[in-house]
């Protein structure tokens, strides 16, 4: 299980040890869709609508007396990790119970960070959705990477509450058991359901952003319609003048000289009267 890809986050009691499969999450910088791709190009760079979320799986074995962690990769730093458990050396005697929770509490802070940091984009999306400049593609892309890195980031967020809740039940098998981790385990999965319940929360804000989108737009789509009609209304009213004019059936003014100021004082003053009522219900 320790080098088999596509392993959930879990925690599996063994008869001499207990096996732990945890992954970090780390949320790269990469440049945002509404940027060209490079000095002077036209279109958007099609990478930016990959995700950016890169997860490390972490297994460990949990021995009575150490813990054994094997990485996939090097992407997560086990230098973190290290420090938290040399930051208090009494709490390292109380047994393994505390390496497995600084590793725990770690990889939960990870996660914590990549949260945020997705939290901090959907807020800079929802400025540019209400933004006039027409970034309607940019914002069809952020939308779609940020739901795809919410989904990759939920699967490895939501399993950390079994994870937290085995430990929590095996560690009296683990070792000699101390009260005085229970508090720091306790905190720990506090956490974990913070986690967990803001990344949902983050997941229906990115919904509700994508379909304030789709009325946004049908509601633009609705404002041009207007003002096209609008106009076509005040271009017609020429056409159907000089088409009155043009029959071939005499009419007030035909042959006279009048009769020309006359047309065209009505193509003025009726697509004038148009022009001023269209403009005060805002349809042009």
């Amino acid at each position: 299980d320790a080098v088999t890809a596509g392993e959930r986050p879990k925690a599996t009691r063994h008869a001499r040890h207990t096996f732990l499969t945890v992954y970090a999450a780390k949320l790269d910088a990469a440049r945002e869709p509404a940027e060209p791709r490079a000095p002077g190009a036209g279109r958007l760079d099609p990478t930016a609508r990959e995700s950016r979320l890169r997860t490390t799986r972490i297994s460990a074995f949990v021995l009575p007396r150490g813990i054994i962690t094997v990485r996939t990769d090097d992407s997560f730093d086990m230098q973190p990790v290290v420090e938290r458990w040399n930051e208090d050396p009494e709490l390292l005697r109380l047994g393994v119970g505390a390496l497995v929770h600084g590793l725990l509490d770690t990889v939960v802070d990870g996660h914590f960070e990549a949260i945020q940091q997705l939290d901090d984009a959907i807020e800079g999306l929802e400025d540019l959705l209400f933004d006039e400049s027409g970034h309607v593609h940019a914002v069809q892309m952020r939308t779609y990477r940020l739901r795809k890195e919410l989904v990759e980031l939920r699967r490895v967020v939501l399993p950390m509450r079994d994870v937290v809740n085995a430990v929590l039940r095996h560690r009296s098998d683990l070792e000699q058991r101390h009260p005085e981790l229970d508090g720091f385990y306790d905190d720990l999965y506090d956490h974990v359901l913070r986690a967990a319940e803001w990344t949902e929360s983050l997941r229906d804000m990115v919904t509700t952003v994508f379909e304030t989108n789709l009325s946004l737009q049908d509601a633009r789509l609705n404002t041009v319609m207007k003002k096209l009609t609008g106009w076509a209304a005040i271009i017609a009213v020429p056409t159907a003048v000089t088409g009155w004019y043009g029959q071939n059936v005499p009419y007030p003014g035909f042959g006279q000289p009048v009769g020309v100021l006359v047309s065209a004082a009505v193509i003025v003053g009726i697509a004038a009267t148009l022009y001023v009522v269209f403009r005060r219900k805002n349809w042009i």
